[in-house]
C-alpha cells in the first residue's frame, strides 16, 4: 500500500510517537509498503510557549491538501491531533476519504498541566477529532477502556515493540563509581512526567535523570543530589539502561511508555505507579513492580531476577507491531479510489478545495 502519515511529531524530536512511527515504517517497508511522511518540519512553525522542542505548524492546510492529492495514497493515518493532523483530517473529511488515527498522548492532561484549561474541554476536543476515524489505534487495554468510558468509538488495539539487539544486558558500565543502587529515569524532563514524585524520595543510592526538557533547570536546582546527564542516544542510551539497578517510571499520564520495554530489554527491572502503560505491561511479569507508594515499588523491583526481566522483553517485536498497524488501516476501496483521484486530477487546482 501507499500510506500517507500525517504527524506533528517527527525528527529531531525525541519521544514515543517518533520512535514508534519510525520503527513501524521501517518494518512496514520491509513488508513492501510505501510511506509518505507529512510533518511539521515541512511548514512554517512556531514553538510551544514553554516547550521549545514542540513545534506547531502554521497555515499548512493548503500544502497538506496538495501533498495528499499528488501522492494519491491507498490509506491515510493521522498520528497526532495538532495542526498537521487537523489539516489532514479536514482534507479527508472534505474528500470523503477514510482515515485512521492513533491515540499516543494524553493530550488533555498535558495541556491542563501547563494551561488553565479543564480536562473536560481537552477530552471534548479529542472526541471530536477522533470521531470520524475508521479506527482509533491505542497501545493498551486499560487505555482502550478509559477512552470508551469517555465516549470514544472505533477503538482498536495496536501494541508496541522494542529493539532487543540495541537494548541488551552486559553493556559497558557508564555510571562509574556512583553509589548503588542506581535508580534511573529516562525521558523528557517535563511537568507531566511527575519526576518530583521520584526525586523527592528518601532512598539510599543515586537518583539519575537522563533526558532534557523544560523542567530540567528547575529540577537541577531543587534536587542537587540527583545526577542529571542530559539527553543520551544510541549506545550511550542503552548503557544507561543496562548500568541501572532499577528503572523508575513515575509518569501518570503516558499511554504506554516505550522506555519501560527498553529498560526491560537491558535486564533492568521497572518501578512505577499503577497508571496507564505500567498497569498493562508490568503486573504478573516478574519484570517490574507497580505500587501506589513508589518507594515500595523501587525497593521490591531491586529484588527481581534481571535474566527473567530480559526474557519478558523478548516477547515484544516491532514486526508484530507493524503487522497490527497494517491490519488496522482502512484503505480506500479500489474502485472508488480510482474515481476519486481521476475526478480530482481533472479539476484545476484552484477548484480542488471545493471538491
Amino acid at each position: 500500500m501507499r500510506i500517507l502519515l500525517a504527524t506533528d511529531a517527527w525528527d529531531p524530536q525525541v519521544n514515543g510517537v517518533v520512535t514508534t512511527m519510525k520503527r513501524v515504517i521501517a518494518e512496514c517497508e520491509k513488508l513492501g509498503h510505501e510511506f509518505k511522511i507529512v510533518d511539521y518540519t515541512q511548514f512554517k512553525s512556531v514553538s510551544w510557549p514553554d516547550y521549545p522542542e514542540v513545534k506547531l505548524a502554521l497555515g499548512c492546510y493548503e500544502e497538506v491538501r496538495e501533498i495528499i492529492q499528488d501522492y494519491e495514497p491507498d490509506a491515510v493515518h493521522i498520528a497526532t491531533e495538532a495542526f498537521v493532523g487537523l489539516a489532514a483530517r479536514r482534507v479527508c473529511m472534505e474528500w470523503k476519504m477514510p482515515f485512521t488515527t492513533s491515540y499516543h498522548t494524553k493530550f488533555p492532561e498535558y495541556v491542563s498541566a501547563r494551561l488553565p484549561i479543564p480536562l473536560s474541554w481537552g477530552y471534548g476536543y479529542m472526541r471530536w477529532f477522533h470521531k470520524p476515524s475508521g479506527r482509533v489505534m491505542v497501545a493498551t487495554p486499560t487505555l482502550q477502556k478509559d477512552l470508551e468510558a469517555r465516549g470514544f468509538k472505533n477503538i482498536s488495539p495496536w501494541t508496541r515493540g522494542v529493539d532487543t539487539e540495541m537494548f541488551r544486558p552486559g553493556l559497558e558500565p557508564i555510571f562509574g563509581d556512583l553509589p548503588r543502587p542506581i535508580m534511573t529515569y529516562i525521558g523528557r524532563v517535563a511537568i507531566e512526567k511527575n519526576l518530583e514524585a521520584f526525586l523527592s524520595l528518601d532512598l539510599p543510592g543515586t537518583k539519575v535523570v537522563v533526558g532534557k526538557g523544560p523542567q530540567l533547570e528547575e529540577l537541577k536546582e531543587k534536587y542537587p543530589d540527583a545526577v542529571f546527564t542530559g539527553a543520551r542516544f544510541g549506545e550511550e542510551l542503552a548503557r544507561s539502561y543496562a548500568d541501572s539497578d532499577v528503572f523508575v517510571f513515575p509518569s501518570l499520564t503516558d499511554t504506554f511508555g516505550l522506555v519501560i520495554l527498553e529498560a526491560m530489554a537491558c535486564g533492568t527491572p521497572v518501578a512505577a505507579f499503577p497508571a496507564h502503560g505500567p498497569i498493562d505491561l508490568i503486573p504478573g511479569t516478574g519484570a517490574g513492580v507497580i505500587d501506589d507508594d513508589l518507594s515500595v515499588a523501587i525497593t521490591e523491583a531491586l529484588k527481581l531476577d534481571r535474566a527473567h526481566v530480559r526474557r519478558h522483553a523478548e516477547k515484544f517485536s516491532w514486526r508484530a507491531c507493524a503487522e497490527e498497524f497494517i491490519r488496522n488501516l482502512e484503505p480506500y476501496p479500489e474502485a472508488e479510489k480510482k474515481k476519486l483521484w481521476a475526478r480530482l486530477r481533472a479539476l484545476p487546482r484552484r477548484l480542488r478545495r471545493a471538491a
